[in-house]
């Protein structure tokens, strides 16, 4: 990976601090920040800078940003902000506590029938908005399964990507 898109402490738009690096893939990286004014986490997720490069994965980036924000279930990360960065798209999203369910899965091994049809029943049920909003998800899978943690302690599903 080239240099990372930003850096802990900058501050973007002049209302998001970078406090730390939360997730890394081939295609971008995923920071926790604070909103200045409003005191609260959020995730900020950029492209990767050799990425946004290359014409096309910028403009699908902002495509999904974009889809993303039109969807309002519970069970759909969401899309605050987005903007540019020296160049570098991103997109400002909630911040959720807990993991993906491929790590879940890592941690646990395997998840209970009953726990992971409550799962794929709540995943279903963001697909489905998705689809009525005319939006393909087209990469299903554990690691884009967040178990989010509410503030009671029970967990939910969270389709990211």
């Amino acid at each position: 990976m080239g240099s990372p898109p930003a850096a802990l402490g900058d501050v973007i738009a002049d209302k998001y601090s970078v406090e730390r690096i939360v997730g890394e893939g081939g295609m971008g990286v995923v920071y926790m920040a604070r909103h200045l004014e409003l005191d609260q986490r959020v995730a900020i997720k950029f492209l990767l800078p050799e990425i946004a490069q290359q014409g096309m994965a910028a403009e699908r980036f902002r495509r999904e940003a974009r889809a993303a924000a039109r969807i309002r279930g519970e069970h759909v990360c969401r899309v605050l902000d987005v903007g540019t960065l020296r160049g570098i798209p991103y997109m400002v999203m909630e911040y959720l506590e807990g993991r993906d369910l491929a790590n879940e899965r890592e941690r646990r091994g395997r998840v209970p029938p009953g726990e992971a049809v409550g799962y794929v029943l709540e995943a279903c049920d963001a697909v489905s908005e998705a689809h009525a909003a005319g939006i393909v998800h087209r990469d299903i899978k554990p690691a884009n399964l967040f178990l989010a943690t509410r503030s009671d302690g029970s967990r939910h599903v969270k389709v990211l990507d």
